[in-house]
């Protein structure tokens, strides 16, 4: 009775401030309507429940529907929009700050939390990522372009920025499914290789490459950067959506064994996920805690400027820095409504508390990009030293040659 007494005082405070599409509806068959006709009704279908709205943050409430503890009626992306809502109005100012975490990293325990986030199932993936399996920010050039051809865009980007050439040693950090080293062997006539810590994304690249008939010319490891072998091995590096999961400790030393691997003169592309905020602290009103717990084991976001910072203490100079924040908000939106359409097939093949994880996530992930809670940013850099450092056009043209 204590805690219905709560969720009653904050329900009638925040109907005087803001009207909110929300309906609760309680076990004892009791109902709080937040505002006029409610797009998203939630039933709490035991006394438990409450305690996750007298005082809500999105962890609580992504902790709530992730583990079935109430049930949901509304699209994935009004439930996400109208319980950010709900959450933000009945925040306490500390609540909308996130924190600054700082997380060991091991090889070991980079090694089960990646293969916690991708090993899956690859058919789970396939069922919103497109064609080529790429799971990173696609690049629209146009407002009709689709995502297939969006993501083939931001290999070519990519490339394109490295100047790759027939003949270069690509390596790329992160490879995920294969696709921008399958791209730079076969469009480029690159030799390139990459690496993985999952299994299941190293079995399925391996196979594709196979197919493709490109053995020889490309392949993928599966292999910690760390233990990468070599010095002054690789003309150009590319690492895409893989530096979030490297740690604000660890970036140092990750981008001084890019630089050793990397030639004189060569260039380097990291593509990552950035926070917005200046002491890199974590998304606030509990979104970072939810991502840690269910999404993204260990992760943390650096800065644009500590990212910078670290990449010139390493020797590496940073010649081009892009942000494609919107891009992501677009990219994880098409993902995102892809998901919910495959709703019955995905609980198949990953069950129905995963579907909850990523279902939410990828809202949340759209929502965020959208609203800058973070961004994301593409860093073009040159390894310092020797006669052959920096020769990059005079201008950016060059980035946008025609595929």
């Amino acid at each position: 009775m204590f805690l219905e007494n709560r969720l009653e005082k904050l329900v009638d405070r925040l109907r005087d401030e803001q009207a909110i599409p929300l309906r609760l509806k309680l076990w004892t068959g009791r109902t709080f309507e937040l505002g006029p006709q409610p797009t998203v009704t939630v039933a709490l279908p035991r006394a438990s429940a409450l305690r996750y709205f007298v005082a809500p943050d999105l962890m609580k409430l992504g902790e709530a529907y992730v583990e079935g503890r109430i049930d949901v009626d509304g699209s994935l992306k009004d439930v996400f929009e109208v319980g950010e809502l709900f959450a933000r109005k009945a925040a306490s100012p500390s609540k909308l700050v996130g924190i600054r975490r700082a997380v060991s990293h091991s090889p070991a325990r980079d090694r089960k939390a990646i293969q916690y986030h991708y090993d899956v199932s690859n058919e789970f993936y396939a069922l919103f990522l497109g064609r080529d399996m790429v799971y990173s920010c696609a690049y629209f050039r146009r407002e009709s372009d689709d995502l297939d051809l969006a993501q083939e865009q931001k290999l070519d980007h990519i490339l394109n920025k490295l100047q790759l050439k027939p003949g270069e040693r690509l390596l790329d950090i992160g490879c995920g499914w294969g696709a921008l080293v399958m791209r730079a062997a076969k469009k480029y006539g690159a030799l390139a290789t990459g690496i993985t810590l999952s299994q299941n994304q190293h079995k399925y690249a391996s196979r594709r490459i196979k197919e493709e008939g490109l053995e020889g010319r490309c392949e993928v490891r599966l292999q910690d950067y760390r233990d990468v072998p070599g010095e002054q091995v690789y003309d150009k590096i590319a690492s895409i959506g893989m530096f979030e999961h490297v740690g604000l400790r660890n970036l140092h030393a990750y981008f001084a064994k890019v630089r050793a691997l990397l030639r004189d003169g060569g260039l380097v592309l990291n593509h990552g996920i950035t926070s917005v905020d200046p002491d890199s602290r974590s998304v606030g009103l509990g979104a970072g805690e939810f991502i840690n717990r269910y999404v993204f084991p260990h992760g943390e976001l650096p800065h644009i400027g500590l990212v910078l910072r670290e990449m010139s203490h390493a020797g590496l100079d940073a010649v081009d820095v892009e942000s494609l924040r919107r891009h992501y908000a677009r990219t994880t939106e098409i993902w995102a409504n892809r998901l919910e359409r495959a709703k019955a097939r995905a609980i198949e093949l990953a069950g129905d508390k995963r579907y909850r994880i990523w279902s939410v996530y990828l809202q949340g992930c759209s929502y965020g990009f959208a609203q800058g809670w973070m961004t994301i940013h593409q860093v073009l850099a040159c390894k310092q030293g020797g006669p052959q450092m920096n020769r990059l056009p005079l201008t950016r043209e060059y980035m946008y040659a025609p595929g």
